[in-house]
């Protein structure tokens, strides 16, 4: 997967980079894998707006993705690569030998007619979903379950990867993306291979309107609010708005968030880096 950076015939055209298309293979969905999806506009039940810069957009369809991979030993081929606007990665089109139709996120390297299967016993090649106890250690691997049959998730986003560093009794030991170092149960599956579309952080939207055709609207600066706004509004001419912090006061710059009792904090060895 390429990217295309475009000749500057327009303002708009001049800085955008864009993502080729060349690996999809497919223009349209499988119908039996899609529902409608309906657009919030950042209101909640009553129609209170909760979530401020969130509006328009182009109209989406949700794919329903298989992160649980539990037909074990049921070969599937891939029959298309398709763009998901849902996510930053590609999907794949699965046919399973008994019939089914599935879609899983597409790992790099994994081409149509290609098969995959998971399973305890499979081999740990690209697109295989097997539990981390049977991969061997240094492979690089994506979907990651947290618990053992609750379904993917980490590592799931454009480019991603993480690396199964060492085992340890009953959990896996794994080097997140992020740089943290953590256990999780070895019962827990995984699928080899990095997520695919690793281009898409060099992406550049070249103007405003993008940011719209994805349902973002302009957002504004704590600074240039009105003190009754934002904790850093208001002040003669441009002042600078005081520490950094956000709407309700928590400082935005080295404040720690994360509650001291977090029961998972037993599992993390290292945490990333900051």
């Amino acid at each position: 997967m390429g990217i295309r950076k475009l000749k500057p015939t327009t303002p708009g055209q001049r800085h955008k980079v864009i993502g080729a298309f060349d690996k999809i293979t497919a223009s349209t969905p499988e119908k039996s894998l899609v529902t409608g999806k309906k657009s919030t506009g950042g209101r909640n039940n009553t129609g209170k707006m909760t979530m401020r810069y969130i509006g328009g957009g182009h109209k989406q369809k949700y794919r329903f993705i298989d992160f649980k991979r539990n037909k074990d030993g049921v070969p599937a081929t891939v029959k298309s690569i398709e763009y998901d606007p849902n996510r930053t990665s590609r999907i794949a089109l699965l046919y399973y030998a008994d019939g089914a139709k599935s879609y899983i996120i597409a790992p790099n390297g994994l081409e149509v007619g290609q098969t995959v299967v998971s399973g305890s016993n499979v081999a740990p090649e690209v697109g295989n979903t097997l539990p981390m106890a049977n991969i061997p250690v240094g492979t690089i691997i994506h979907n990651i379950e947290l618990r053992p049959g609750q379904g993917a998730k980490l590592v799931r986003s454009a480019g991603a990867f993480a690396q199964l560093i060492s085992k340890d009794g009953a959990y896996a030991i794994i080097k997140m993306p992020s740089g943290e170092t953590r256990k999780i149960l070895a019962a827990c599956k995984a699928t080899v291979g990095a997520v695919g579309n690793s281009d898409h952080g060099l992406e550049k939207s070249g103007k405003a309107g993008r940011s719209r055709w994805l349902g973002r609207r302009p957002h504004n600066r704590g600074v240039v609010m009105n003190p009754v706004d934002h904790p850093m509004g208001g002040g003669e001419g441009r002042a600078s708005g005081g520490h950094p912090r956000s709407r309700n006061g928590l400082y935005a710059k080295g404040l720690k968030t994360r509650a001291p009792k977090k029961h998972s904090s037993k599992y993390i060895i290292e945490r990333r880096k900051k």
